[in-house]
């Protein structure tokens, strides 16, 4: 899974998977191998690279705050792939919006094509991605602009395929 963390307002890119039983972490493309254990819910237990740090996350009315040691953080937590996330983002943006590839894969086909308009969730491309194909939506309504990852293009995650105006 792979979400954008904002940490006391710095984006951050945080990749999370499971590889052989051991949890891998990626945060802006450095590496990571914790030993992780959840003993409470809102509380972690995590071992890195000898040191043992508990984590407490705590829901405010103003947000999520998380808590090691003395240290305390305000995080916001979003997923790419969320169209949920992406609608209400796009609702309130001006100007074009951006589609971008939440994952490494191949457009398998463009739905909507350059100067087509377009509704707010409606289909633009469709990638693929292990064998699972993941449509992507307009973020806004709007006017295709453009169109930057054509049909049988493998693209990574965060590239640009389409801008919608």
């Amino acid at each position: 899974m792979i979400y954008q963390v904002a940490l006391d307002g710095v984006e951050h890119r945080v990749e999370i998977m499971q590889r052989e039983g051991n949890l891998l972490i990626t945060i802006d493309g450095k590496e990571i191998r914790p030993d992780v254990q959840n003993p409470e819910p809102d509380i972690l237990s995590v071992v890195l690279n000898g040191k043992s740090y508990e984590i407490k996350r705590q829901i405010t009315p103003a947000g999520t705050r998380i808590v090691i040691g003395d240290a305390v953080f305000d995080v916001e937590v979003s997923d790419p792939r969320s169209f949920r996330q992406r609608k209400r983002r796009g609702a309130s943006e001006e100007g074009p919006q951006r589609i971008i590839s939440p994952m490494p894969g191949k457009v398998v086909r463009v739905l909507a094509a350059e100067g087509a308009e377009v509704e707010v969730g409606q289909g633009v491309i469709v990638i693929e991605a292990m064998k699972m194909q993941n449509e992507l939506k307009s973020p806004k309504k709007g006017k295709v602009q453009k169109i930057v990852a054509q049909q049988g293009a493998a693209v990574n995650a965060g590239d640009v395929l389409a801008i919608v105006e």
